[in-house]
């Protein structure tokens, strides 16, 4: 297990249920990333209560991988900025129920479960 995870066992959290689902990826009617609805839909998923969000995982987006279709950084880097703007905005709540819960990140959707860090 990796240094920034070591008050949290990722294992045991997803065998008691943590829930990380992967995101679609929001595109307008001229197929250009629609940032408003792809930030509306990583704080739903965050709303919901899932554990972490799986950004560009899905094997219809690995196109976006492709330094022609320049999507693939541009998402990365909204999904880091939700996922800051969003722990924020839960560390800021006292009233928040989950005001402690983290989301977790993974900037691949290969590799090795304990490389999943904190925000």
């Amino acid at each position: 297990m990796n240094h920034a995870m070591a008050d949290f066992d990722v294992r045991a959290a997803l065998q008691r249920g943590l829930v990380i689902p992967a995101c679609p990826l929001a595109l307008n009617s001229a197929r250009q990333l629609d940032e408003r609805r792809q930030r509306a839909l990583l704080r739903y998923y965050h709303d919901a209560g899932a554990g972490g969000i799986a950004v560009g995982v899905h094997t219809t987006q690995f196109a976006i991988r492709d330094a022609k279709h320049a999507l693939f950084e541009p998402v990365l880097t909204l999904a880091a900025e939700e996922f800051k703007r969003m722990h924020a905005a839960s560390s800021a709540s006292a009233a928040c129920a989950d005001s402690r819960r983290r989301l977790w990140q993974r900037r691949s959707c290969c590799g090795h479960w304990a490389t999943m860090r904190p925000f």
